[in-house]
Order: structure tokens, then C-alpha cells, then sequence
């Protein structure tokens, strides 16, 4: 090489030996080259590849005297690294270079897939290696398991000799990463883990329950918990859940569910809320987790008093008087402690009494816990109050309950009279003054005014009168027929007595519809005068008697009593009596003539010899009487009164008309002045079957049973009854024993029904039989018609 520049002496070695070296990736090759000769300062020694790889001499080591070895290494060996490698040795002398050896780099087998999960446990995992696919070279001489937790920590690694391996001594609820590590021969030949498995291990029952649980505070809805913290060694789960069930004493109350939280804290405490006041609640903390729970100890605890709730509307019961009202109620449903006491507050809202001043009708009252009535008097009668009522405990008054009660009206307060002497009275009429009432709950709506015919009516408790008022009205006209002592003359508005008034008795007017009549001198009258108060359904009257009216000594004059309702009375009976009298004697005349036309051909020939001689007797007579009825061809009686009602002329009603063909009668239905009543009854065929009986029968006695006879005057009945004395034919013997078995003559039952009816007309028939006069004896208005 350019002899001057370089001086080339060699003493070059005359053998290199060296042989070949197999490794595993990432593994030190060490060469180790043989030399013959000495090691020598100026000799150059280096082992270099085909790649361009060098090593350096690491060491040395004599053999011999002419023999020693140097050894290279390769290090951080890679697949790239394998090939062929020389020993070179280098002095001032030469080169020596050696064989080429060969240089095997393997790769260490890694798991192409993760390990399989089979199976999972609270503290174990069951896996399958899954490790016959590798990236690496072989043979594989040994597999292991590496387990990590989530957060890197190592935990172990476990060799394995079968496909599936189970992983023991884990943690529950806890996240592992599970790999697989496969080894070749020689060193480094175990290779990295293979792809990891994420596998979570469940959770594992809670060691216990929660501990010391106390109460920490207590309040009328809300009860305060705590207890002893407690953490992952206790629950055995990361997530976990913390529950207060709690149920009301007594048993039965349905158990409820509140949870605390799902976490740990700090504070371990918890309040409950929405209890019932006043009440025994069972609390107990139960821990769980999704695989199982431990409770906690019972815990009893009674929540605090509030104020109650609302007394029952519907228990609160109220009696309504004039002047109290009696109140009930139930104590409330939830009382939420002891019922101390119950305020009741009362107010007037409202009177049916305009001018009652309703300011000052307030109060309140209180009652003990074991009284729920309450009677409230001094009351205004006839007003609406409004009651409240609350219920108290220690804690306060609860709720309201508001319900209204009205008092019931009183009657009006007459004034004071203390002499009964009028203003002025006459024979008909009585004056007195009319003052008027004061209301009491309710105005006065209407004063009335009482005539009451003095008899004994009102019983007596010792000395004191019991007055009892009138609320029945009665007109006068209606009296008679309801037998009553009493009628009403007169009804006054409020408006025509705000002050005191006189009032006539007596003035034959008429008051709103009430005929005011005329006095009868010869009886005896209390005057009473009554107020009347109508409100909310109710009427309330009260009375005071204002007058009395001493009886005349002196007989009743016939025009003082012509508007008397018993000469309505009289009148009318007598007209129906006599009508019916007439028709029922024609039938039974009819039948008794029938019977002893029978009786006669039955009888023989000497009994109608008899009654033919009797006829015969009598023929005289009854012509006389003939001609007597022609000349008069009707007779009316007549009873008439009038008087005046509501401003016009009002016939009585009581009238009767008798007619030779028609008999007819007109009888009152009512007694008021407006309303009349007329019943005809025709009997002309009657009447003129009798007159052709009589054509056919000639010879028949003029009285014969069975037939309808002409009417009689008055005024010719005492001539009638001679005649029938004197013609010793058929006459009132006769008639009288023509009639039925028990049944008496007309004339008999007249005169039984005048006496019992006991007026002051006397006997009509009777006055005109002993007068020999017309009806007018009577004391009433008649004529006789000619």
C-alpha cells in the first residue's frame, strides 16, 4: 500500500477459529474465536458480521503457551441481527481472519388472542388460555398466567400446564387484566404477555349490617340517623345501596321504603322524612348490594306532637232554639298528639230581624279535651252564626272548621194590657186599642183580631191561666159548622199599626177577607188580639186578651140576630131534612100501598069491606082538602138573611122551595160568603104518577101509603090537622105507623135535631104551631106565599 506510507510487518496468526451462536431476540450472542499464538498489545482483535456488525474483544482467556480465546458479544440481539460473523485478528504484520460462523436470532412466541373467560366468581375467574396461535418461534416449553389489577399493580403470575386455569384470591367487585406469557428454550426465550383479558369479579355478600345506629334528632315529621361508616371491606361490592324502611306502630301499617344513597360519605346520617306527627315509627338501615343485604338492628322511635288536624265537618251537630243553640262534635281524626283543649269562636252574620244590631253578638269559648259539646245561650232568636272550631295540642291550634247555625224565631212580644176594659162598647160592638208588638227574631207580618165566645175552654194549673193563641183562622160564616168557639173578625197589615190604633169589634166590616161581625147582646165575648211572625218556615204567634163583653139580661131582639150563623145552621138543616123527609115518605108510601093491595087479595073480602068503608068516610074530607091545595097552587117557605160582605148584599144560604110539580132545595157546600152550592132534586114524574093513580083509584083514601100528596101552608097546618081529627080516616096515626120498624116520623126527627142542636132560634115548627103565624116568628126575615 504505497510502501512509504505504510511499513507492513507482519507476524500474523496463523489460525482464527470460531463457531456459531443461536440466541433469542433481545438476548447477548457471545462469539468466542480461538487464536493461535500470543495475545499481543498491538494486535487488533474484532468480530464483524456480513450486516455490518461489529464487536469488539470483551475478553480474553489463555488456553496455552501458543493457544488463547477471545470472546464477543453481540448485544440487543434482533431477528435482523442473525447472519454470518468472522473473527478478526489485525497487527502492524497483517490480517488473520477466520471461518465464518453463524448467528441465530429467535424470537421469543407471544399470544396472537387474549385468554377466554369461562367463568366468574366473587373471588375467582376461570379462563382458557387460547395460546396455540403465537406470533414467535418455538417450541414453546412453558406457558404462564399474569394478573393485574386495573390500576397496573402486578398481583402474580402462575405457570400453567392445562388449556384452562382458574384464578383464585381475588378481590370481589374488582377489575383484573389477565395475560398469558409463553417461554422457548434458552435464555430470554420467554416472550411478552399476550393480549389481556378485562375481567370483573361480582360482588360478594356485605360482611354485616350497618352498625350503632342511633336517632341524632327528632321532630314532629322527620327523624335524624347515624351510624357507624363503613367501607369496601364491609360491602364487598363498590356499589351498593343504603335503605331506611320504616313502618307506622301498631302492626299493620304498610311498610315503607326510603333510600339513603348509593355511595359513600362522609357523614354517615340521614334524615326521614314525612312522618306522621305523634306516632310510634319501627326504623331499620338495610345494606345491600346485586348480590345479597344485611339489616340493621331495629330502632323504635316516636315522633314528635304537632298541631292537630281538622275537627270532622260532619260530626259537627247543632240543635237551633230561640234564644241557644246546643254544638257537638268529634274530637279530629288525626288528633297528632293529646288534645289539650278545643276553642270555639262564634258570630252573628245575618237576622231575619232587620233591626237587631248584630255587632256586639260575638264571643269564644274553650273546652277541656275530654268535653265536645257546648251549649251557646243568649242568643238572638231568628239569626244565622257562624261557628269555628279548632283543636289544640302543645305544639298549637290545627285547622279550622267552619259550619253555621241559625236560630229559630220567637214570637212577638204583645204589649202589656192591664185592665180589659175597651174604649167604648155597645150592645153589638167592643173598641179597643191596638198597640203594636215588638218583633223578636223575625217582623211582624200581621195582627189579628180574635173573638172568642166565652165557655170553658182553657184548663187551669192552680190560679194561673194557661193563654194559648189562635193559629187556626176561622171566618165567621164557618164557625157554626166547625164548632167553634172562636172566629177570626179581622187581620190587620204591620203598616196600619206602628202606633197605637182603636179598633171596632163588631163594625160589620170586612179586614182582609175576615167579615167583622155584630156582637149578639145576650152572650158573652173575649176579645183577643194576636201578632203573627213568619220567617224561614217557621210561624210564631203570641196573644193577649184586650177586652171582655158581658152578656145582656135582656132577651135577644129577632132583627139584633138576623145575621146569626145558627139561623144559617137551622135553615139549612131544616131545608135538607124536609127534602129528604118528602122523598123518602113517597117511597115508603109507595110500598105500603103495593103491600096492601096484596094483602087485601090475600086477605079476603070482609078486610076489604073494611078499608073500602074507611074510604068512604073519609071522601068528604079529602075533597074539602082538594079545593083548599087548588086555590093555592104552590107553597113556599122561605128563610132569607142578608148582610153585607166585601162591599155587596149576600143572601144567606139557607133556602127551601116546595112546588106542587117540582121540589127543590139549595144547601150550602161552604159558609164563605163567595162560594154557594145548589142540589135540585125534580120529582114531577113522581107527582104525576100519583095524580094518575089517583084517576084510576077514585075510591082510595086521600092519605094512602105510597103516593106523593100536595104541600100544606103553614098558615093552614093547625086547619090540616083538625080536618085529619075530625074525618075519622087517615091521618097522622096512620102515617106515623106506615113507617118502618125503628124508624120514627119526620116531624119526630126534626124535632130530635132541633133540640140537639140547642140554638137560640128555639123550635121553628114549635113557634108556628103556637102562634098560628107565619114562619117570621123565628126571629128571621119570612113571608108566606099565597
Amino acid at each position: 500500500f504505497r510502501g512509504e506510507r505504510f511499513a507492513v510487518s507482519l507476524s500474523t496468526p496463523h489460525f482464527l477459529h470460531i463457531k456459531g451462536v443461536e440466541v433469542n431476540a433481545g438476548q447477548t450472542a457471545a462469539f468466542h474465536c480461538t487464536v493461535n499464538g500470543r495475545p499481543q498489545s498491538n494486535l487488533l482483535l474484532y468480530l464483524q458480521g456480513m450486516g455490518g456488525r461489529q464487536a469488539a474483544v470483551r475478553e480474553t482467556k489463555a488456553v496455552n503457551a501458543r493457544r488463547y480465546v477471545a470472546s464477543f458479544d453481540v448485544e440487543n440481539t434482533t431477528k435482523g441481527d442473525s447472519g454470518r460473523y468472522r473473527c478478526i485478528a489485525q497487527s502492524e504484520r497483517g490480517v488473520g481472519v477466520s471461518s465464518y460462523a453463524d448467528l441465530t436470532v429467535k424470537q421469543p412466541p407471544v399470544p396472537i388472542a387474549p385468554p377466554q373467560l369461562t367463568a366468574v366468581g366473587a373471588t375467582y375467574l376461570w379462563i382458557q388460555l387460547n395460546a396455540n396461535s403465537i406470533n414467535g418461534d418455538g417450541p414453546i416449553i412453558e406457558r404462564e398466567v399474569e394478573y393485574r389489577t386495573m390500576a397496573g399493580m402486578l398481583i402474580d403470575t402462575t405457570p400453567v400446564d392445562k388449556p384452562t386455569h382458574k384464578i383464585g384470591h381475588l378481590d370481589p367487585d374488582t377489575e383484573y387484566e389477565i395475560s398469558v406469557l409463553l417461554t422457548r428454550p434458552l435464555d430470554g426465550g420467554t416472550g411478552n404477555p399476550g393480549p389481556p383479558l378485562r375481567a370483573r369479579t361480582k360482588c360478594a355478600d356485605p360482611m354485616h349490617g350497618p352498625r350503632r345506629l342511633e336517632v341524632v334528632d327528632i321532630q314532629s315529621k322527620q327523624v335524624t340517623l347515624r351510624w357507624e361508616p363503613f367501607g369496601y371491606n364491609v360491602t364487598r361490592c363498590h356499589s351498593y345501596n343504603l335503605t331506611v324502611q320504616y313502618h307506622y306502630r301498631p302492626a299493620g301499617a304498610p311498610v315503607k321504603e326510603e333510600v339513603v344513597y348509593d355511595s359513600l360519605s362522609t357523614l354517615p346520617q340521614h334524615a326521614v322524612r314525612n312522618l306522621p306527627p305523634f306516632t310510634n315509627v319501627s326504623l331499620r338501615l338495610v345494606l345491600s348490594n346485586p348480590e345479597g343485604r344485611r339489616e340493621s338492628q331495629e330502632l323504635l322511635v316516636l315522633t314528635d306532637e304537632d298541631v292537630p288536624g281538622a275537627v270532622p265537618l260532619d260530626s259537627v251537630l247543632g240543635s237551633s232554639y230561640e234564644q241557644q243553640i246546643s254544638l257537638s262534635w268529634r274530637e279530629p281524626l288525626q288528633t297528632y298528639g293529646v288534645i289539650r283543649q278545643y276553642e270555639i269562636s262564634y258570630k252573628a252574620l245575618s237576622s231575619f230581624d232587620t233591626e237587631f244590631d248584630l255587632s256586639n253578638q260575638s264571643g269564644k269559648v274553650f273546652k277541656p279535651a275530654n268535653e265536645t259539646s257546648h251549649v251557646f245561650t243568649g242568643l238572638y232568636p231568628g239569626s244565622t252564626y257562624s261557628f269555628t272550631i279548632k283543636a289544640s295540642t302543645v305544639k298549637g291550634f290545627g285547622p279550622p272548621v267552619i259550619t253555621q247555625f241559625t236560630t229559630k224565631i220567637s214570637a212577638p212580644l204583645m204589649p202589656a194590657y192591664d185592665q180589659e176594659s175597651p174604649l167604648n162598647q155597645t150592645d153589638s160592638t167592643v173598641t179597643v186599642l191596638l198597640k203594636p208588638a215588638q218583633s223578636r227574631g223575625a217582623p211582624v207580618s200581621k195582627y189579628q183580631v180574635v173573638v172568642e165566645e166565652e165557655r170553658p175552654r182553657r184548663q187551669r194549673r192552680g190560679s194561673a191561666e194557661i193563654l194559648r193563641c189562635y193559629p187556626v183562622p176561622i171566618h165567621f160564616q164557618n164557625a157554626s159548622v166547625l164548632s167553634s168557639q172562636y172566629y177570626f173578625s179581622a187581620e190587620l197589615p204591620v203598616g196600619e199599626l206602628r202606633a197605637p190604633t182603636p179598633f171596632c169589634i163588631g163594625d160589620n166590616r170586612t179586614y182582609s177577607g175576615y167579615w167583622n161581625a155584630p156582637l149578639l147582646p145576650h152572650k158573652s165575648y173575649a176579645i183577643y188580639y194576636q201578632a203573627v211572625s213568619t220567617a224561614n218556615g217557621e210561624t210564631k204567634i203570641d196573644c193577649v186578651r184586650v177586652a171582655t163583653k158581658g152578656a145582656a139580661t135582656r132577651k135577644p131582639e129577632p132583627e139584633q140576630e138576623k145575621q146569626s150563623d145558627h139561623t144559617v145552621k137551622i135553615a139549612g138543616a131544616i131545608a135538607g131534612i124536609l127534602l129528604f123527609i118528602i122523598i123518602f115518605l113517597g117511597v115508603i108510601l109507595l110500598m105500603k100501598k103495593r103491600r096492601r093491595s096484596e094483602s087485601l087479595q090475600r086477605g079476603g073480602g070482609q078486610e076489604a069491606v073494611k078499608l073500602a068503608k074507611k074510604r068512604k068516610e073519609t071522601l068528604s074530607s079529602r075533597q074539602e082538602m082538594t079545593l083548599m091545595v087548588n086555590n093555592s097552587q104552590h107553597a113556599t117557605m122561605v128563610d132569607t138573611h142578608s148582610h153585607t160582605l166585601n162591599g155587596r148584599t149576600v143572601s144567606s144560604p139557607s133556602s127551601f122551595t116546595l112546588k106542587t110539580n117540582t121540589i127543590s132545595t139549595t144547601v150550602p157546600n161552604s159558609y164563605y160568603p163567595d162560594d154557594s152550592h145548589t142540589m135540585t132534586s125534580e120529582t114531577s114524574s113522581l107527582v104525576q104518577s100519583h095524580y094518575k093513580q089517583r084517576e084510576s083509584e077514585r075510591e082510595a083514601p086521600p092519605y094512602q101509603t105510597g103516593q106523593l100528596h100536595p104541600a100544606i101552608r103553614v098558615a093552614d097546618l093547625l086547619q090540616h090537622i083538625t080536618q085529619m081529627k075530625c074525618a075519622e080516616g087517615y091521618g097522622f096515626k096512620e102515617e106515623y105507623e106506615s113507617f118502618f120498624e125503628g124508624q120514627s116520623a119526620p116531624w119526630d126527627s126534626a124535632k130530635k135535631d132541633e133540640n140537639r142542636m140547642k140554638n137560640r132560634y128555639g123550635n121553628i115548627i114549635a113557634c108556628e104551631i103556637e102562634t098560628k103565624a107565619t114562619v117570621a116568628c123565628s126571629g128571621t126575615h119570612s113571608h108566606t106565599s099565597q
